[in-house]
């Protein structure tokens, strides 16, 4: 008696609510983000005029901050009533996932349109990629693992190896340490224990990639010296377990953030292994030859990469 009772009562709920819903959800064909303060939402059927072209009909909020609306100061609706462009006050943070809500749309006055809009995931993955490699590199903007950087940066050779190597170790140890977040210290409730475990991950990739590079390349492993071991505390490699496990990202995720990290390290290694071998040769005053001059140019470096705050590809 219950079951059959039960099942009257979720069929009345599917008859009464779900046509609203359905209609909500099919009235809008496409949504994307326009220029820097506009929004694009493209309707599957003409709407009415009046309700589509007052910003009062809006609520738009960035899905991580429900509590901070964002002012609609116009809407223009194109002529064929089957799309309108939103235009907001202030640039929108476009790397964010934004919710917009549109009431008196439908032919219903109780239903609220609501949908979100967001980057392709695609482009958000890339965007990770970048802004690891290039716009918030953990060396020149951050100023993360300083101590390998200048110390296997005077050779290229070395610091090529160093930097493949460096990406190997931060990629495996990012991606064991967003396991063992997700699957170990989460459900368990286990978070303060999360500097003593990825460090502890760290370091067993680490002894993986000295077992092999004393096997493989002796001479590389004894280019590297004390600064493989040093990997183990590199503040970059700690830096990238925390930062996926503050923003929860997924597993494509943590692979771009710990790509992006080790291509950037590499990347700044590089460069900074090319100017110096040219300084060998210049004429350098004796007080700023050797770790001075190095500074010099490093911080040369960072003003270059602090243009690329900011920037946003896609």
């Amino acid at each position: 008696m219950k079951n059959i009772m039960l099942r009257q009562i979720i069929i009345i709920l599917l008859l009464c609510g779900l046509p609203g819903l359905t209609q909500a959800a099919d009235l809008i064909a496409d949504k994307s983000f326009g220029d820097d303060n506009e929004i694009i939402v493209t309707f599957s059927q003409a709407v009415d005029m009046e309700a589509a072209i007052n910003p009062a009909n809006y609520t738009v909020y960035e899905e991580p901050d429900p509590d901070i609306r964002l002012s609609v100061e116009a809407v223009s609706v194109a002529d064929d009533l089957m799309s309108a462009s939103l235009r907001f006050r202030e640039p929108l943070n476009t790397s964010q996932p934004h919710v917009v809500a549109i009431a008196n749309l439908s032919p219903d006055p109780e239903v609220v349109t609501t949908f979100t809009v967001a980057k392709p995931y695609i482009g958000y993955l890339l965007g990770i990629l970048v802004s690891a490699l290039l716009i918030n590199n953990f060396v020149f903007t951050k100023y993360l693992g300083l101590c390998v950087f200048f110390g296997t940066s005077k050779r290229k050779d070395t610091a090529k190896g160093m930097g493949f190597t460096f990406t190997i170790v931060i990629v495996v140890s990012a991606i064991m340490s967003w396991f063992f977040y997700q699957f170990i210290l989460k459900p368990f409730d286990l978070n303060f224990l999360q500097i003593v475990i990825f460090i502890g991950l760290v370091s067993l990739t680490v002894q993986a990639v000295d077992t092999i590079l004393r096997k493989v390349n002796p001479d590389l492993f004894n280019a590297f010296g004390v600064y493989l071991v040093l990997v183990i505390a590199n503040c970059v490699i700690i830096a990238v377990p925390l930062i996926l496990a503050d923003n929860e990202y997924n597993f494509f995720e943590t692979f771009m953030l710990s790509l992006g990290a080790g291509g950037g390290f590499l990347l700044a290694l590089y460069l900074m292994s090319s100017v110096r071998e040219r300084i060998e040769l210049a004429n350098v005053p004796p007080t700023f030859k050797g770790v001075p001059i190095a500074f010099i140019v490093a911080g040369q470096f960072a003003l270059a990469f602090l243009g690329f705050s900011g920037m946003q590809l896609f």
